[in-house]
């Protein structure tokens, strides 16, 4: 009643009365009713109008009893305030109609949560049922209903269905409560499907059709041809839409997939270049609101992009943004209302107002200060700050007050859309890299709970196991389409941006988006994409046009990928690479033809930087493209010239020829640095896998192998980088070296062959390197129990060996000599290689590489052969002996012997131990053979593996004794039968019947046949200044020593170990075949060998066996003695057993066969080796006696010395074959006897032979001879009757000898001169005598 009145004090205190009543709530719903019938008339009065607002929300308020008719009377009570004409009123209504709104929605969710519990089954609603048929929704929410539907109607300029009375609406604030209604209460239209309903008929259509001004609307058209006018786009409304469809998207897209692909695709079109550029820009800005959401773009993909007719949304955004990007550096912007630049001022951004000249430069009086800004062939746009990293905090959609389009400030769109691209890659990478972490390790989770034994839930577990892996495929399928659908527009936009950025954290931004997506698309194995990208940084960090062959191909590939938008294809610029950038290096490309310089700037050095941050944390997804990255680097690093230190870093390294490298200050710095992430990023191969490693590793070797095809055929400095970081690759993976080392070597060795001398000696450095770090490192199971990986590791150092230059072979040796001082003791199965690289050295390779290789011989047998397997001491011999046959060196080839000389005493000194190990190793060799089948194959096979062990070493010496040097083959010969001599004892029995035809008789028929085809040339000087003696003046003479040497060492042997021999079976062959030597020698034309041999003749005859010297006997060896001696009482048989020997040696031969006393062959066969020298030593007389057919200066005559030697052999000889000496043997004596006399003295030993004219004495010939025929003499007188008949025969000759002295022997037609006083003596002493 009192408002009733009017009187404004009244209604004020009235309307503070009834909202005291309110807040008390003891207004009943009837009351209520009456209340606002009360308030309408006070505003169709214009009474109190804030009062009433106040007062209506008061009402709704405070609780519920406001609803259904009254409230739709209160809304419009609101909304006829909102329209008055005074400014406050109107606000404060807007204000409030929000709150009402607001409040209606509020009351539907409390009424939600009140009825939770209690579920009703929602009546199904057909879609094409009436609009007001609400029957199923509860009080509050069909208020709701009721108003969101009106509003629809109001937007859409239709009448009203509940709000009845409203009077007029405008379509902004309309689209603004629905905004709200939408943004704020989601999850009322989510869950009443009558919502949702109004949604999809109501909103969706309504929105489509407000923008068709927009989509219709091409800029500078003009109107006439086009029959009827087209509508402008308005901005307010233009802006309002675009809020709601970024609500609609965001909150009910799973709702409106179908809605929604025709809001998206309007987006796109609205980034046209045609549009206005605030249409550009506010479509810019809801793009960037959807890009801060990943988890929306994902569905986009799986709703649109992956159905088969569907449009490729996704793509579509991003391609779009691509090319409005592309579009705006191309296009002058036209869009701006305002032409000069000085009014946009007071624009968002305040520093566009500088003056057009020189953009980018603000004069602020202390010095130019650049601004941030992409420049791309003259078109200069500056870099705004518009929002945080990874909000969209848009400008325009934020301008609710603004009638007019605002004024863009330039760049305003350019930088929005590059955040939208930075967004954008960090939202799905993020992402998917997240995800696939959890799919990592779920699948590593399952993978070891199924390796648990499973008893009951096997089924179920099995079940799951195979639900996840589906459900992995599916988001794999996902994450590999949203690539897919936006690697090519991304990389597009962002190889342009790069290439026009002037402003180093924009760079830094783009390269870290370039590089996160490379290393996505190599998680998920998308090498096209992965490429591309990496591919798009190398080409950053390389000068502009470099021509690198790698980088053209595959940008050629990308270059013809389509790119398209919406269906319609777009054309791709291409970067232009005239950067405005500081030039902070200048240096020589890597090519084959000298070029000239190229230049790096800062932006090249900036993404080398990426790319080494890219290789070294995501090293395990490149994949291929290693090759890239690598192929780049090296580039990079020959053009800053980095050259290769120790252990393969790379250094700033000497200036290299050319117009070189200049690098400035600021790269100077950056240098280390650069080179110590180079570094690292090969270190950091260590937690790679190992197929990534392989990548690594099969990229290093073909641009080795380029690098390697570079350096043919010239001298220029090769680059080096392949081959050092392989050798730190290798360093940094010790651990698990087995895997790589076959490549990494294989290559290695092909890079130490090559022609240029600086590649290839990095090769042997890198290879050696590798080979010491391997065999230093500890290894789990260390070396010494992995003997596969020892011999692995050695492999490559035994290959060098093929390996002709010098250089390379002596670093092989060198690293040989370390291998050995450091882990010499610990080889184990490595000898035989090791051993095996010292043995390849050939004669012809050079004095310094022999000595190298004999050093580390000399170190082995010094110090290691105790050490080594005894398997390989067969090896050590082979290789000594090898260097005794090496020609450059005398000194090494004596060395050598003498280092034989050293092993046979180890051998003699370690038998034992030596021999055990052998025999074990012979039988496992032995059994392997027997299993495959096969005869077990080695030198020497019957005899025991000790004694082909010395067999061995008598071998090789045995070769030595026949060098063409004839030191060698004297040191030798010294050596050999020394070394039998003293060790001989220690070989079995049987042995010695390889020792005797194998070494022996061999060595001394090559001896023989050398001596008797040796050159007779006389040898001026023995090299140098050596000056040579007569007797050793020619090839023959120096040989003749030789054979001298052989034949008395030979037969020394047959004197000392005649008890070893004997019973060996073929003793009476050998003792022909010696005896066969001895005659050769004795009949040979050289005195010195000649006189030898019969030496050696007396020393084989030696009767008295080598006895100690307690037991020797009191009478002197009948050997040079011219007294006969008596063995009258020694009778056959004594004879026979006189070889029984009682010495040390003989007891332990004893003991070696079994104890067994040694076997006493009998008297007959004894007999048989005595007659059979005596025919030889027939065979030598007769042959050496008889005189010669012609005669001239050169017929070669019998020294005297020879001849009384050989007839001083008869007395001795006698003595065995006196029981069967016969009448035809005396006279083939008297026949030599005879001769032998007659042989005449050469004038030049005349001297030292014949008596002075005062002296009657005999030469001691002729009394070699008397003592012969006495010796008969004696032994008649004792002997048989059957010997008495030789009595005349001995007259006889005696008789003959007589007659000299007047007549003197004829020898042959060889004129000689009688000397008188000789032959008078000759009478005076026969005389007695007969």
């Amino acid at each position: 009643m009192g408002c009733g009145t009017k009187e404004p004090k009244i209604t004020q205190l009235c309307l503070a009365a009834i909202q005291r009543l309110m807040s008390h709530e003891v207004v009943s719903e009837a009351a209520a009713g009456n209340i606002i019938n009360m308030l309408w008339q006070l505003m169709e009065n214009s009474l109190e109008e804030l009062k009433l607002l106040q007062t209506v929300l008061v009402l709704l308020t405070t609780n519920t009893v406001v609803h259904d008719e009254a409230l739709s009377k209160a809304i419009v009570l609101c909304f006829r305030l909102h329209f008055t004409k005074d400014n406050i009123t109107n606000n404060t209504a807007a204000a409030t109609v929000r709150q009402v709104v607001t409040v209606v929605f509020e009351r539907v969710v409390a009424e939600d949560e009140r009825y939770k519990d209690t579920i009703d089954q929602p009546v199904a609603v057909q879609g094409n049922s009436n609009r007001r048929s609400v029957s199923t929704l509860k009080p509050c929410a069909k208020d709701a209903y009721m108003l969101f539907q009106d509003l629809c109607q109001l937007v859409n300029a239709d009448a009203p269905y509940w709000l009845v009375g409203m009077t007029e609406m405008t379509r902004t604030f309309g689209l603004e409560l629905l905004e709200s209604v939408l943004n704020d209460f989601p999850q009322v239209f989510l869950q009443h499907q009558e919502f949702s309903f109004l949604l999809k008929e109501r909103v969706c259509p309504l929105v489509i059709k407000l923008f068709s001004p927009n989509i219709k609307f091409r800029q500078g058209s003009s109107t006439s041809s086009s029959p009827a006018p087209v509508e402008k786009p308005y901005f307010p409304i233009c802006m309002r839409l675009l809020r709601v469809v970024s609500v609609l998207i965001k909150q009910f897209y799973s709702l409106l997939v179908t809605e929604c692909e025709i809001f998206l695709s309007l987006l796109v079109k609205f980034l046209d270049a045609d549009k206005p550029q605030w249409l550009r820009a506010v479509a810019v800005e809801s793009i960037h609101r959807l890009c801060v959401q990943p988890q929306l773009l994902r569905s986009f993909c799986q709703s649109y992009d992956m159905k088969q007719h569907s449009t490729k949304v996704f793509r579509d955004i991003v391609n779009a943004l691509g090319s409005f990007i592309q579009s705006l550096f191309l296009v002058p912007s036209t869009g701006n209302t305002s032409a000069t630049p000085s009014q946009t001022g007071s624009n968002a951004s305040g520093n566009t107002g500088s003056a057009q000249t020189n953009p980018g430069v603000l004069g602020m009086g202390g010095g130019a200060t650049v601004l941030p800004a992409f420049e791309y062939r003259g078109t200069w746009i500056p870099i705004l700050n518009v929002t945080v990293q990874g909000s969209a905090k848009a400008t325009y959609l934020e301008m609710l007050d603004k009638v007019e389009p605002p004024t863009i400030p330039e760049g305003y769109a350019m930088s929005v859309a590059f955040h939208c691209l930075l967004d954008l890659v960090r939202g799905i990478t993020t992402m998917i890299e997240g995800e696939l972490g959890e799919a990592e390790t779920v699948s590593q989770t399952t993978a070891e709970t199924t390796s648990l034994p499973a008893q009951s839930s096997e089924h179920q577990d099995l079940q799951s196991i195979s639900d996840q892996s589906e459900q992995e495929q599916v988001s794999r399928a996902v994450w590999e389409e949203m690539v897919n659908a936006c690697w090519c527009g991304l990389l597009a936009a962002l190889s342009l941006l790069l290439d026009a950025s002037t402003d180093e954290a924009a760079t830094e931004n783009i390269l870290k988006a370039e590089l996160t997506m490379a290393a996505l698309c190599g998680r998920l194995g998308l090498v096209t994409s992965r490429d591309a990208f990496i591919t798009a940084i190398c080409k950053g960090s390389l000068p502009p046009h470099y021509a690198l062959t790698v980088l053209n191909s595959t940008t050629a590939a990308l270059s013809s990928k389509s790119y398209s938008i919406q269906g319609q294809n777009v054309q791709m610029i291409s970067p232009s690479s005239e950067s405005h950038q500081q030039v902070v290096a200048v240096g020589q490309p890597l090519a084959l033809q000298p070029q000239g310089t190229v230049m790096l700037t800062s932006k090249n050095i900036q993404c080398m930087r990426t790319l080494l941050n890219l290789a070294h944390c995501h090293g395990a997804v490149l994949g291929t493209s290693w090759q890239l990255v690598l192929a780049t680097l090296q580039h990079l690093v020959w053009i800053l010239g980095l050259k290769p230190g120790v252990g393969g870093a790379l250094k700033p390294g000497r200036a290299v020829e050319g117009p070189s490298t200049v690098l400035t200050t600021a790269v100077m710095t950056d240098l280390p640095v650069i080179s110590n992430i180079l570094s690292r990023l090969f270190e950091s191969s260590q937690y790679l896998d190992d197929v990534s490693l392989h990548h690594l590793i099969n990229a290093l070797c073909s641009l080795s192998l380029e690098a390697m095809d570079m350096a043919y055929g010239n001298n220029k400095e090769p680059s080096l980088f392949a081959v050092a970081k392989l050798l730190e690759t290798g360093l940094v993976n010790m651990h698990r070296i087995e895997i790589l080392w076959r490549p990494l070597t294989g290559h290695l060795l092909e890079v130490c062959q090559h022609p240029n001398s600086r590649m290839r000696e990095w090769g042997a450095e890198a290879l050696t390197s590798l080979i010491k770090a391997g065999l230093t490192f500890s290894h789990d199971p260390p070396l010494s129990q992995n003997q596969r990986l020892q011999l692995l590791l050695l492999n490559p150092l035994k290959e060098l060996s093929s390996i002709s230059h010098p250089d390379i072979r002596i670093k092989q040796l060198e690293c040989v000599l370390q291998i050995l001082q450091s882990q010499g003791d610990s080889l184990g199965p490595g000898w035989p290689l090791v051993l095996g690289v010292m043995g390849a050295i050939r004669s012809d390779q050079g004095e310094s590489l022999i000595r190298t290789a004999f050093q580390c011989l000399q170190l082995v047998v010094t110090d290691f052969l105790p050490t080594m397997p005894c398997t390989c001491l067969q090896i050590v011999v082979e290789v000594a002996g090898s260097f005794g046959l090496h020609n450059q060196e005398l000194n090494i080839s004596l060395t050598s012997i003498g280092l034989l000389w050293n092993i046979s005493d180890y051998f003699f000194q370690r038998g034992e131990i030596i021999e055990k190990e052998l025999n074990k190793e012979e039988a496992v060799l032995q059994k392997q053979a027997e299993e495959k089948g096969v005869m077990l194959n080695r030198p020497f096979h019957p005899a025991p593996p000790f004694d082909c062990l010395w067999l061995c070493l008598y071998a090789k010496l045995g070769e030595l004794c026949v060098d063409p040097r004839p030191a060698v083959r004297k040191s030798a010969g010294q050596t050999l039968f020394s070394t039998i001599g003293a060790h001989g004892t220690l070989l079995q029995h049987s042995t010695w019947h390889t020792v005797i035809w194998k070494v022996l008789f061999h060595l001394l028929d090559r001896v023989r046949e050398s001596s008797t085809t040796a050159d007779k040339e006389k040898i001026e000087s023995g090299g140098g200044n050596i000056l040579i003696h007569h007797s050793r003046d020619t090839a023959e003479k120096q040989w003749a020593e030789t054979w001298v040497l052989t034949l008395a060492g030979v037969a020394r042997i047959f004197n000392t170990r005649r008890y070893l021999l004997q019973p060996l079976g073929d003793f009476s062959q050998a003792w022909d075949v010696l005896l066969d030597h001895i005659q050769s020698a004795a009949l040979s034309k050289n005195n010195e060998v000649s006189l030898a041999a019969l030496k050696s003749f007396q020393e084989i005859l030696q009767i008295v066996s080598p006895v100690r010297d307690s037991e020797k006997p009191d009478t002197p060896p009948a050997i040079n003695v011219s007294v006969p001696v008596v063995v009258g009482t020694t009778t056959a048989t004594s004879l026979g057993r006189s070889f029984m020997r009682t010495d040390s040696i003989g007891e332990r031969i004893g003991r070696y066969n079994g104890s067994e006393p040694p076997v006493i062959t009998d008297e007959i066969e004894d007999l048989n080796l005595w007659w059979a020298a005596w025919s030889s030593w027939y065979r030598i007389g007769s042959e050496s006696t008889r005189p010669p057919i012609t005669c001239d200066k050169l017929t070669f005559i019998p020294s005297q010395p020879f001849l009384t030697a050989l007839i001083q052999i008869f007395p001795a000889l006698y003595q065995h074959i006196k029981t069967g000496f016969s009448m035809d043997d005396l006279q083939k004596l008297g026949v030599i006897l005879h001769g032998a006399v007659s042989v005449p003295i050469s004038s030049d030993a005349s001297p030292f032979i014949l008596p002075s004219y005062t002296e009657a004495v005999l030469t001691s010939l002729q009394e070699a001879v008397l003592t012969a025929l006495d010796v008969l003499q004696k032994a008649i007188c004792v002997g048989s009757e059957s010997m008495q008949i030789m009595y005349p025969a001995i007259f006889d000759q005696l008789l003959a000898f007589v007659e000299f002295s007047c007549k003197p022997p004829q020898y042959g037609q060889l004129e000689t001169k009688h000397i008188a006083n000789a032959k008078y003596n000759q009478i005076q002493l026969f005389a007695p005598v007969s």
